[in-house]
């Protein structure tokens, strides 16, 4: 990688805060939004080290950081809901890397922020990679920048209770098909309702975007997750062999139609990885992103982990 990279989220402790190491310390840190919000801006990620936070009492501080918690509605990896818009972090196997993304870049609204609570350290591994989005932006060769200047087209298809990747009732948190119709009708995107209560959705989405403080262009969009490419070649080979293109959970394209080649999706997943920055959890840290100004993933662990993750606009 040719761009140079000494970015590193902020790590924030009760020492070098000046507060007592408990979460009633932290709170006193997060209580003041406003400095909150100019220093997430200013240093893009913010992690809340030493301050004993537990799950029983992450509820006040996460009413301090994300004021407005947003449903995980149209998102596409598998989670659990386990409080008033707090989910469990993406349920992918352990032994597997989660690539760089903006969480649901894919989507005509994202949340502005992420906040990750890490409940149970993993026993080794099981770090949150964090990228400066920009710099992966600029980090990618000029021929690929140019060849998704117009755009990417995401498609989805969601099953109706029984098949691969989610189903349209869990992806949209509603058993209503006129909710789903409503929600998708703000969104530009077209839509499909198959004859065995599948849904299929397709919407073109802009492959960059400009952060509204900073006015830094950054890289987002997910379609090194959603292209087989970026799956790795047996994961690949093996859905061509189930599933037609036109059939997969989901896919992608450039936004006329054409397919996006194989060696540019494997350069945008490295470029990312290879930018990236590793939160290496310790039971009681929070880590506030914003989703625009750098991306997120996760390493592969042993043991057993439990992070939780909540978003707000």
């Amino acid at each position: 990688m040719n761009a140079s990279n000494s970015w590193v989220p902020l790590v924030i402790t009760p020492e070098n805060s000046g507060v007592e190491a408990s979460s009633a310390g932290l709170f006193e840190v997060v209580s003041d939004t406003s400095a909150i919000s100019d220093q997430l801006v200013k240093e893009k990620a913010l992690i809340f080290r030493g301050f004993g936070v537990t799950e029983d009492t992450l509820e006040k501080i996460m009413n301090e950081l994300l004021p407005n918690r947003l449903a995980y509605v149209h998102g596409n990896s598998p989670r659990t809901k386990v409080g008033k818009n707090v989910y469990t972090s993406t349920e992918y196997p352990q032994e597997f890397t989660i690539s760089m993304h903006n969480e649901m870049s894919y989507a005509h609204q994202w949340p502005a922020r992420l906040l990750f609570f890490c409940q149970k350290a993993a026993e080794t591994g099981g770090a949150t990679p964090v990228t400066d989005s920009a710099l992966w932006l600029e980090s990618l060769d000029p021929e690929v920048r140019e060849a998704f200047r117009g755009g990417v087209c995401y498609q989805q298809n969601l099953h109706d209770g029984f098949g691969l990747g989610k189903s349209w009732q869990d992806t949209f948190e509603t058993k209503d098909r006129a909710e789903v119709e409503t929600f998708l009708g703000n969104t530009g995107a077209t839509w499909e309702w198959k004859a065995d209560g599948s849904l299929r959705i397709s919407q073109v989405r802009p492959s960059t975007a400009i952060h509204p403080v900073t006015g830094a262009e950054v890289w987002f969009n997910q379609s090194d997750q959603w292209h087989p490419a970026g799956l790795g070649d047996d994961t690949a080979a093996a859905l061509a062999a189930i599933l037609p293109a036109d059939e997969l959970p989901q896919s992608v394209t450039f936004a006329d139609g054409s397919p996006i080649p194989d060696e540019y999706v494997i350069q945008v997943r490295d470029r990312g990885l290879e930018a990236a920055r590793n939160c290496d959890w310790r039971t009681g840290d929070l880590m506030l992103i914003d989703n625009m100004l750098v991306s997120h993933g996760r390493r592969p662990f042993t043991g057993t982990r439990r992070v939780l993750v909540a978003m707000s606009d």
